[in-house]
């Protein structure tokens, strides 16, 4: 196996076992918790002999760690569309239709490697993997690792709701003023703020293009308190009314289109927006004036 990282003990004042010892000794590992799992898999030796979490460690001892063997990985030839790059993240635009990850083949996760470029940081992922997940009806901007720095920090800034997104929505009725939706999820407090921005008229029936900020991260959020306001997404076989006419049979009109937050590697802030799908924009011709 191939050796990532390797520390040559120093004077040490006490003794100290492995897994008290090595927590911070490898920039790829950055948790106890990843320590212990690296130990459990084998991926540590010491002196050419694979450690345990209870060895002791010694002054002048050579601790390597190993690259985890990379399982042969199914990849999806979907091109995707790539807004940003680097070695440690990418931003793609996620398609409608597809999940962003689970047990199947047709995912984006799985379509990952046939888009983004090898890492050479010495953490690299075996294959990129996404951040957070958008719902399979649910297209636009999708944040995705590539290091496991990277991963870990990205995901601690989307707990921490440090990384800000835009969404938008066309819903059913007029909706008139900007609100501060404050609903319980799962018994778990959600907020989304929602603004209105167009209103349009399609056969006598009224619909409201609005921008969608959600505060907290439930899953299906933005689809539930649109819902629950009395404004359902258009296309929302979950939450929303069956469709007829104009509508029957289109996709969930719901858009990741912006996002904002801090390279967690690089610091450098990172502002990416795209415009809004086809679909949306032809409504221009029943725009209310």
């Amino acid at each position: 196996m191939k050796i990532l990282e390797t520390h040559i003990v120093p004077a040490i004042s006490k003794e100290i076992r492995l897994q008290e010892y090595a927590v911070s000794i490898f920039t790829s590992i950055p948790s106890r918790s990843g320590l212990k799992k690296v130990i459990k898999k084998g991926l540590i030796l010491i002196d050419g002999q694979q450690a345990s979490t209870g060895d002791w460690v010694k002054k002048g001892q050579k601790i390597d760690l190993l690259q985890a063997a990379n399982p042969t990985k199914k990849i999806f030839p979907l091109d995707l569309n790539i807004l940003f790059e680097d070695e440690h993240l990418a931003v793609i635009h996620k398609p409608v239709g597809y999940p962003t990850s689970g047990n199947y083949f047709k995912t984006i996760e799985n379509a990952l490697p046939h888009n983004l470029k090898t890492s050479k940081e010495i953490d690299a992922l075996p294959a990129p993997l996404p951040a957070h997940r958008l719902d399979t009806p649910t297209a636009g901007l999708l944040v995705c690792a590539k290091t496991r720095r990277a991963l870990i920090k990205l995901q601690e800034a989307f707990s921490k709701r440090n990384i800000q997104k835009t969404y938008f929505a066309l819903v059913h009725g007029e909706a008139k003023d900007s609100q501060l939706i404050d609903s319980v999820i799962d018994e778990k407090p959600a907020r989304t703020l929602v603004k209105p921005l167009e209103l349009f008229k399609i056969k006598e029936e009224s619909y409201t293009l609005v921008e969608a900020n959600p505060l907290t991260g439930k899953t299906h959020q933005i689809r539930i308190h649109l819902s629950r306001s009395g404004f359902p997404i258009v296309g929302d076989k979950i939450y929303g009314i069956e469709e007829s006419g104009f509508f029957q049979n289109k996709n969930l009109f719901l858009f990741s289109a912006g996002i904002k937050f801090t390279h967690p590697i690089t610091q450098h802030p990172l502002h990416l927006e795209i415009m809004l799908p086809k679909r949306f924009r032809n409504l221009r011709n029943y725009r209310v004036h």
